[in-house]
C-alpha cells in the first residue's frame, strides 16, 4: 500500500471539496433562473390581460369589498417589490413601496389602463432581474414570512406562488368581461 504525504491528502481534499462548491453554485443559479423565468411568464400573461382588458372595465370588480381589475394589477406591481424587501431588496423609491407595504397601499387606486401596464412592466423586469442576482450564499438564510419560518429561496417561491395566483384571478376577471386570454386564442 503506498502511503500519501501531507500534500497529496491535502490536495486530494481541496479537489473533491471544489466540485461540491461548484455544484451548490450551480444549482442556485439554477433555481435562480427557474423562478425568474416562473415571473417573466407571469409577467408576461398580466401584461397581455391588462393590455386586452377594455379601459372601462379597470374599475370592474366582481363584488363589493373584492378587488378591481386595477386593484389587482396593482396589487401585483406592490408585491412584486414588497416581497423583494424580505430578503433585501430596495424597490425604486417612485414605487412608493417599502418593508411596511400594507394590504391597500396607495398603489393600488391607479386606475389609469396605461399607468397600470407601465407599472406592471416595471414591477416584473425589477422582480426578475432581482431574482436573477439573489446571492448563492444566501438562499438558505432564515427569513420571517408572515410569521411563518423560512428561507431566501422559500421568499422567491412564495413570489412566484402568489404571481401564478393572481394570474389565474385575472383570467377569471378577463373571462366574465368577455376578454379571451390572448394567449389562448
Amino acid at each position: 500500500m503506498k502511503r500519501m504525504g501531507m500534500g497529496s491528502v491535502l490536495l486530494t481534499a481541496g479537489l473533491t471539496l471544489a466540485p461540491a462548491t461548484d455544484v451548490v453554485a450551480q444549482d442556485a443559479s439554477v433555481v435562480r433562473a427557474e423562478l425568474a423565468d416562473a415571473v417573466q411568464t407571469a409577467g408576461e400573461k398580466v401584461v397581455a390581460l391588462a393590455e386586452a382588458m377594455p379601459r372601462e372595465k379597470y374599475t370592474w370588480r366582481p363584488g363589493e369589498g373584492v378587488r378591481s381589475v386595477s386593484e389587482v394589477y396593482m396589487h401585483i406591481v406592490g408585491t412584486n417589490y414588497w416581497f423583494t424587501t424580505l430578503v433585501g431588496g430596495v424597490p425604486p423609491t417612485a414605487s412608493g413601496v417599502t418593508a411596511a407595504y400594507n394590504t391597500v397601499p396607495p398603489l393600488e387606486k391607479e386606475t389609469n389602463k396605461e399607468a397600470v401596464v407601465r407599472q406592471l412592466r416595471a414591477s416584473f423586469e425589477y422582480l426578475s432581474n432581482f431574482i436573477r442576482s439573489a446571492p448563492a450564499d444566501r438562499l438558505d438564510e432564515a427569513v420571517d414570512l408572515f410569521g411563518k419560518a423560512t428561507t431566501y429561496r422559500g421568499v422567491l417561491v412564495e413570489t412566484t406562488t402568489h404571481l401564478h395566483e393572481h394570474v389565474g384571478q385575472s383570467i377569471a376577471y378577463a373571462r366574465v368581461n368577455g376578454v379571451v386570454p390572448p394567449w389562448s386564442r
